[in-house]
């Protein structure tokens, strides 16, 4: 006779993977941090998240924003009204969502409340101009900013101008009877650009006065392109002829130019110099589209089963050259004890194995960074967290009882997992657990890590069931044993 023996190897069971998902077809939910990150389209047309351009913000020095965002071509600071003309919104934006298009036509008015730079006469000062300029063609001619007004002059009315055109291809300040006290070229000031401008290429422009030292200067791109002191010998530390307004009129915005415009903004002060909005013009450091420092998104804390073990954090990321993206998390097992950085975020790979971190609670973060430049911004479709549940314990394998006068005796075998203690279950009826009138408490009972237990205040006559139910140290409580009967009598003495 042939006896085929046929032999298996018994593999440990793993939980099943379990994944929640951000992003990608879920969509993104609410989020606990979102600090310089926007929404962009993704993979498959899914809704990404990316750096929010570094678009300008409102402070105590802002005299004018045209940010362009919105349903309204508006002032931000709301100091300045706007009509605007035959100007239209387009999605090609350099910061935040749109830009203002330009035909060629009207483009923009501006009236200033008193107290604005254009809206105070004899308003004198420090100041900063600034905007986003991507021109359709560059002819000569095409203005990009006009004012013009009269001031009095030792009795006399003096012409006043300050305009922003194209000439061969560059930008061209002139700023016309504008600094009291100077005579130089018959009062006016001309700086130049150098670099040429090319149609549907953005460029950032700055024309920068500091009444401190008298400078005038133009910036491309936050490289220095013409300046000159406007003092009475045009040199540095001689003396400082300052901005003198005339009487207040309208100011145009892109009267004669086909294009785009995009944050057009302008800082004023009489120490401006001294603010760290106009320093970081100065320094060249406030052009960039993308903030060097990127952004941040944090999830809502997300609930799983006590004990759940991380096995990796999965993500769909798009990183152009020199862009980067770092993926954090941290669990727990209470959220609501949680601060900005504890549990301490701990900095995981995409699509790598991760041990030893559990917990009732999981928080994924993700940090944007951009290229050196400011120019491209990574995004980030999807992540998914992918971890597993821990097993509840087993019950315990077999359960006595034993019947005494008002109470049962209870007593079972030790379940084979690592448990932190049992719960006793007892009713009047089979599966119906629902005891209430035990001296022990309501069902179920905590009994703690033991393995015998009396059950007591019972009423004698009746009968009882019970089980026996085990859990962990993350406080996972298992399935119940096998059920158990006993009825209390009257015992003889």
């Amino acid at each position: 006779m042939a006896v085929c023996l046929l032999l298996f190897t018994v593999l440990p069971a793993f939980p099943a993977e379990k994944v929640i998902e951000l992003g990608g077809a879920s969509g993104w939910p609410a989020l606990s941090v979102q600090d310089g990150i926007t929404t962009g389209t993704g993979r498959f047309g899914y809704t990404s998240l990316q750096l929010a351009t570094d678009a300008r913000r409102i402070t105590n020095t802002t005299d004018m924003l045209l940010s362009f965002e919105g349903s309204q071509f508006t002032d931000g600071t709301g100091r300045y009204t706007v009509d605007a003309g035959d100007s239209r919104f387009s999605s090609a934006a350099m910061m935040g969502q749109t830009a203002a298009a330009f035909p060629g036509g009207t483009g923009l008015v501006l009236r200033g409340q008193k107290g604005t730079m254009f809206g105070t006469e004899n308003w004198s000062g420090s100041f900063v101009m600034e905007f986003w300029l991507c021109p359709s063609q560059v002819e000569n001619g095409e203005m990009i900013l006009n004012w013009s007004s009269s001031r009095n002059a030792d009795g006399y009315p003096l012409y006043q101008m300050i305009s922003a055109t194209f000439d061969a291809n560059r930008m061209v300040w002139n700023l016309t009877n504008i600094f009291s006290g100077y005579t130089g070229q018959n009062g006016e000031v001309v700086l130049k650009g150098i670099q040429t401008l090319i149609p549907g290429k953005w460029s950032h422009h700055a024309l920068i006065y500091s009444v401190d030292t008298g400078l005038l200067e133009y910036q491309v791109n936050g490289m220095t392109e013409d300046l000159l002191y406007v003092t009475r010998n045009n040199q540095e530390g001689g003396r400082i002829c300052p901005v003198m307004l005339g009487v207040p009129s309208e100011v145009e915005v892109c009267p004669q130019y086909t294009g785009l415009l995009d944050d057009f903004r302008i800082l004023q002060d009489s120490r401006l110099v001294e603010e760290q909005t106009y320093r970081t013009v100065l320094q060249g450091k406030d052009f960039s589209r993308y903030p060097v420092q990127g952004g941040r998104i944090e999830s809502q804390p997300l609930q799983v089963a006590a004990g759940s073990e991380l096995v990796r954090i999965e993500a769909e990321i798009n990183q152009p050259l020199q862009t980067a993206v770092q993926l954090f998390v941290r669990a727990g097992d209470n959220f609501y004890e949680w601060t900005d950085t504890f549990p301490a975020w701990i900095p995981v790979e995409p699509g790598t194995d991760c041990s030893g971190i559990t917990g009732k609670y999981f928080q994924v973060a993700a940090h944007l960074y951009p290229d050196g430049a400011g120019v491209y911004t990574p995004s980030v479709t999807r992540i998914a967290v992918v971890y597993r549940e821990v097993d509840p314990p087993l019950p315990p394998f077999a359960v006595n009882a034993r019947a005494g006068n008002g109470y049962v005796e209870l007593s079972w075998s030790a379940s084979i997992d690592d448990v932190a203690g049992y719960y006793v279950y007892y009713g009047e009826r089979p599966g119906e657990y629902l005891g209430r009138f035990a001296v022990e408490g309501m069902s179920p009972v905590a009994v703690g890590n033991v393995t015998s237990v009396k059950i007591s205040g019972l009423q004698n006559g009746r009968i009882y069931y019970f089980a026996v139910a085990s859990e962990n140290k993350n406080g996972q409580r298992g399935n119940l044993s096998a059920e158990v009967y006993a009825r209390p009598l009257i015992q003889n003495n």
